[in-house]
């Protein structure tokens, strides 16, 4: 059984080319830089690339300064994020969501 995440986004918006803004249902509102964004990318090629990293390297780290150029619900507990990369496998869960950015207060 899925769980499905009590809070959910309500609205979706970019602030500038680097700065994703995510409003949730619970009055709480959360900016991503877009980079970290991308260097946290959950999807198995990336978890891959991180696990056969030598210790203390991080192979996400280098990566060119990206945006989104979409970013679509999955079902209602994700979702999938194509940046300007060309890397488009990202799926994020909101409880991943929830952990990556900056709280922003109102």
């Amino acid at each position: 059984m899925l769980d499905i995440p009590s809070s959910t986004p309500v609205g979706l918006s970019l602030a500038g080319p680097d700065k994703l803004v995510i409003q949730w249902s619970d009055g709480k509102r959360r900016v991503y830089d877009v980079n970290a964004l991308r260097r946290s990318c959950p999807c198995a090629t990336c978890n891959t690339q991180r696990v056969r990293a030598p210790a203390g390297e991080d192979p996400l780290g280098n990566l060119p300064a990206v945006t989104i150029e979409a970013m679509s619900p999955v079902g209602n507990y994700a979702y999938k994020i194509a940046f300007s990369d060309q890397h488009t496998t990202g799926i994020y869960p909101l409880e991943l969501l929830r952990t990556l950015g900056n709280e922003e207060s109102s």
